[in-house]
Formats: structure tokens, sequence, C-alpha cells
């Protein structure tokens, strides 16, 4: 299948343009310490947008489904292709880059196709309790598939190493599964939730 362009987002955004735009919805979090499962629920806005950069910009911000929407947490972050940077790139800091912008023609972006018909992404994600999250993945029409390449932490941040995280399209809502290995725990079974577009 060939990809389809847009024209008003960047070219290489195509392969995860589908997750543009508002969502909102709730979840769970069901999560093993020992003998104990710590479970709640909560409601979530995650938004994915473009500002012209071959990257989608995300954020998420939850709340407890109490009498009072206690304001939960937040996480925000950025999207895109894996690629090598390529000198019409900009970069590193604020260097502009030299000649221009790479892979903006749905030609271009094909060449990123690997042969099983996804396109490799990586993202990373940043929380403010002081972890910083790199992923690597998969995205095929409607499915991603991330498991983190790195996790950074401050001295401050509570103990976190490792998670993988299933976005998906299904009957237009966006259904998402977070596994996490944190406070001594293996990689388990953390939240899940399934939002609906905000027109």
């Amino acid at each position: 299948m060939v990809i389809e362009i847009d024209p008003t987002i960047p070219a290489e955004l195509a392969p995860i343009s589908w997750l543009i735009g508002l969502w909102e919805g709730t979840g769970i979090v069901d999560y093993k310490i020992g003998e104990e499962t710590r479970s709640l629920e909560f409601g979530q806005r995650i938004s994915f947008s473009h500002d012209g950069l071959p990257h989608l910009n995300y954020s998420s911000y939850t709340w407890l489904l109490d009498e009072n929407n206690t304001p939960h947490v937040t996480e925000t972050g950025y999207w895109k292709l894996t690629r090598p940077a390529l000198e019409g790139d900009p970069g590193p800091g604020l260097l502009p880059g030299v000649g221009p912008r790479p892979y903006t023609t749905a030609q271009s972006v094909e060449a990123l196709r690997q042969s099983d018909g996804s396109f490799e992404i990586e993202v990373s994600i940043v929380h403010p309790g002081g972890v910083n999250e790199f992923y690597l993945g998969r995205a095929i029409p409607a499915r991603i598939d991330l498991s983190t390449d790195a996790v950074l932490r401050t001295a401050s941040a509570k103990e976190y190493t490792a998670a993988t995280r299933l976005y998906g399209l299904v009957d237009n809502h966006l259904l998402w599964a977070w596994d996490i290995a944190a406070l001594g725990q293996d990689l388990r079974t953390h939240a899940s939730g399934r939002l609906a577009r905000v027109e």
C-alpha cells in the first residue's frame, strides 16, 4: 500500500498522521507490586499535533475519576520516523540545515518503509517527575508498537527501568496499553485506555 500525503502536513508524518487530533476518554491502572495490586480509574486527554516540522507534538493529561476530577499526571513528547539526520536537517541546537530539507515527498518517505510494510519510529516522552523515556518501535496502518531503548531518571525520580506501549485505532477510537517495569518489578501490565476523537 502506497502512503497518501495530506498536503497540509509534512510528508514524513503521513505514516503516523492518523494520530493527529485531540482524543479524550477513560482508562484504568492495574499494577501489581509484590502481593499488592494498585488500581484506579482515570480520565485522559491526549493531543497529537504538528507545527510544520517532521515530528508530532504529543501531550497527555490525566485526572482521577473522583468527585473533584483531581488532576493526576501529565507527560509530553515528540514522535517521528526513524532516519539518519542529514545536512538539510536543522541542528544541533539552533543551527540551520544546509541545503533543502530531506524527505519532503511521498516517494522519498516510501524509501523509509521496511520490507514488512512498517515504518520505524522513535518517540521521546518526558514526565515532570524526572523520568525521560526513549522508545523505538514500528508503525503500521492504525497500529504502533513501542519499546524503551533507554530510560533516564533524575536523582529525585521514582525507580522506573523499562516500558512498552501499544496504540491502535479500533472502531474510530484510540486504544492504548502501557506495560512498565518499576518499583522493583519486572515488565508487567500497568495501564490502558480508550479515547474518542474530540471534534
